[in-house]
């Protein structure tokens, strides 16, 4: 029998109440993209079916998004690395192609910083307020832990259709 998914396993140790649900999410989609990217080969995990967004695309973002989500729960603001890899890097597959394995350990390096970040935040600074952007958006740190959790799902369900439709392989040719 499968392991029940995480937010049926009970309370992660160290996590706040408040948080748990991000918590349980980013833990749901770090199995998720275990189990959805890993085999891949290079090409599969860099291809756009239909003009899609790849696997590879997906990973990276992941990896991206969370640490700079994080800087802003942080209350800091982004640096000009961080906005590189968003405007160049997350888009590249690299020269030779990136290998799945390594875009599955980056988005889950980053999952875990932000599961640890959860755990290190006490309830009293959850709605301490947060800017995000060069806009300064009024957000609070709650809103970015769980924005981490939501946005990553989000990006994970999108690995899990691509990954399906590129194992079954391009059309044939007529």
């Amino acid at each position: 029998m499968a392991q029940p998914e995480p937010w049926l396993c009970g309370p992660l140790a160290g996590v706040s109440r408040l948080a748990m649900p991000a918590a349980h999410a980013l833990m749901q989609s770090r199995s998720d993209i275990e189990t959805h990217a890993s085999g891949l080969t290079a090409e599969e995990v860099w291809r756009n079916p239909g003009g899609a967004p790849s696997v590879g695309f997906h990973l990276r973002h992941i990896a991206g998004s969370i640490d700079r989500l994080l800087t802003y729960a942080a209350g800091r603001s982004l640096t000009d690395e961080q906005f590189h890899y968003l405007r160049v890097a997350e888009r590249s597959s690299g020269e030779p192609p990136i290998e799945a394995r390594q875009l599955i350990a980056a988005a889950q390096a980053k999952i875990d910083e932000a599961i640890n970040m959860i755990r290190a935040t006490p309830d009293e600074l959850l709605f301490e307020a947060r800017a995000v952007g060069r806009a300064g958006l009024p957000t609070n740190v709650f809103g970015l832990l769980f924005h981490i959790a939501e946005h990553t799902q989000r990006h994970t369900g999108a690995i899990i259709a691509t990954a399906k439709i590129v194992r079954i392989g391009p059309p044939a040719s007529t």
